[in-house]
């Protein structure tokens, strides 16, 4: 068995953030200092009776340890049943009252706030009538329905977020595959592309083939009719920005990057800040992206100068036309970039940031519980600070 220094790194962090020492640990774990040595090192992996006696020492559950999914919001996670029901009888809703259109539309449009402002909590409890009204409204237009499936579409999206963000990936590639169906019924090309650009998260999920979630997304950009309009060029540009940061996550290919970088510059060019069709594009939502493509590229430095260097991160870029969620995402990524550079404060600094603009967003966040995971094992005495946001996020 190979073993996962992943493990071996959580236990060391949370042994540090309980103020253990390693022979401590090893004495209250019942297990020789050896064999916490190696587990810690990642030179060899945990047996169930190790790692639950570890666990047991440090007061917290095997599976935070193993890297298990560790549910944070029970709110969220308790409206998820209902989110099941309401798109497993989306073509056969049962009868039921439906609003008129533009009351539907204000609903909708209020989901999608409740998304990119990462309120996942009040969305989960929202979505499950909404979808099902929605679906009653496709059915009910009849030869008129494109409209309410283009509303039915940006619901999905939002359920999406809700579905994805809090680690339920079968029900995300689910409501993906609704929304595809729901893009095609509104026959809008724009929301045919964001689409494609929303699947590739069946490619993230898991570490799966992304060389498949490229070629989705290039046979997207193929596909897209004209660009006449602001919303396709738009989509366009989000499906390169997109293209730009899964070839860099995937071979490192420079080229490959820098084609689809300069695609998305040029729309950027022509089209304001803003949301369009489910996601959002524009200048600053462009060099957010080009932040994120240097971290997955592995040069630290670089995405800290696009960060604007070491004085106002986000200056640069102009991130208060930006809605919370990106934000965040971006203060993440400059996180992650400052970490490897082995600016621990500097690192640390841009997780609170993150955390003050989208909390729910932060806390669900992959990437945050690796983060904190390294600046614990940084320390010999980490500071209480560091620890109770490692606490809060179940990093540890």
């Amino acid at each position: 068995m190979i073993p996962d220094r992943q493990i071996g790194h959580r236990i060391a962090a949370t042994r540090v953030a309980r103020r253990f020492t390693q022979v401590q640990l090893a004495e209250a774990a019942c297990i020789s200092l050896s064999t916490l040595r190696k587990v810690e090192q990642g030179k060899r992996s945990p047996g169930d009776r190790v790692l639950k006696s570890v666990a047991g020492a440090l007061g917290v559950e095997p599976e935070v340890l193993a890297g298990h999914r560790i549910c944070t919001d029970s709110r969220v996670h308790a409206a998820i049943p209902d989110i099941r029901s309401a798109i497993d009888a989306y073509d056969v809703p049962d009868d039921g009252p439906v609003r008129p259109l533009d009351r539907l539309r204000e609903a909708t449009e209020a989901a999608t706030r409740y998304r990119l402002t990462a309120q996942y909590t009040r969305l989960a409890k929202e979505l499950p009538p909404l979808l099902v009204e929605l679906s009653r409204a496709v059915l009910d237009e009849g030869p008129g329905r494109r409209y309410p499936a283009g509303l039915l579409f940006s619901a999905y999206r939002s359920a999406d977020a809700v579905a994805y963000k809090y680690g339920y990936y079968d029900l995300s590639a689910r409501l993906i595959e609704l929304m595809r169906r729901s893009a095609q019924i509104s026959e809008d090309p724009a929301l045919i592309a964001t689409a494609a650009y929303v699947r590739t998260e069946v490619f993230f999920a898991g570490g799966r083939d992304l060389t498949s979630g490229l070629r989705a997304l290039e046979i997207a950009l193929d596909a897209i009719p004209d660009l006449a309009s602001p919303d396709l060029w738009a989509a366009a540009g989000a499906l390169h920005m997109r293209a730009a940061v899964v070839a860099a996550r995937l071979t490192g290919d420079f080229t490959a990057v820098d084609d689809h970088l300069q695609e998305a510059r040029r729309r950027a060019e022509d089209v304001p800040e803003g949301i369009y069709n489910g996601t959002a594009f524009g200048p600053a939502s462009l060099q957010v992206h080009e932040v994120s493509v240097a971290v997955e590229l592995g040069d630290p430095a670089r995405a800290v100068q696009l960060a604007g260097g070491g004085g106002d991160a986000g200056q640069k870029i102009g991130l208060d036309g930006l809605l919370a969620e990106r934000r965040s995402h971006y203060f993440i990524d400059l996180a992650r970039a400052r970490l490897w550079l082995g600016k621990r404060d500097g690192a640390f600094e841009a997780l609170q940031t993150a955390r003050r603009i989208a909390p729910q967003h932060v806390r669900e966040h992959p990437f945050v519980r690796d983060a904190l995971v390294t600046l614990l094992r940084l320390h010999m005495s980490p500071p209480h600070q560091l620890v109770a946001f490692a606490d809060w996020a179940r990093a540890i």
